[in-house]
């Protein structure tokens, strides 16, 4: 038997759920600076499969790796960590 290696986990707020089955999911990460040794902000966009259309915007979600779905698509929604406020 195969075993799975392990794959990454993010956590994110999706600032888009327009496609079909996809939602952007935006991950924000603080990054000190080798310079400076300040702490700076980076943040990065990544596209997640989500089956059931079931997140919205301003949703905060916890996505995971997986195999290429679609050109663009390299992750997936595993839970809705907590809903957004309407």
């Amino acid at each position: 038997m195969r075993v799975r290696g392990l794959r990454k986990s993010l956590t994110g707020v999706v600032i888009s759920d327009k496609m079909e089955k996809t939602v952007v999911v935006q991950v924000d990460r603080l990054v000190k600076h080798s310079t400076y040794k300040k702490y700076v902000r980076r943040r990065a966009k990544y596209t997640a499969h989500d089956e059931n259309n079931t997140c919205r915007q301003g949703d905060k979600v916890l996505i995971r790796e997986t195999r290429p779905l679609s050109k663009t698509k390299r992750w997936r929604v595993t839970q809705i960590v907590e809903k957004a406020v309407t």
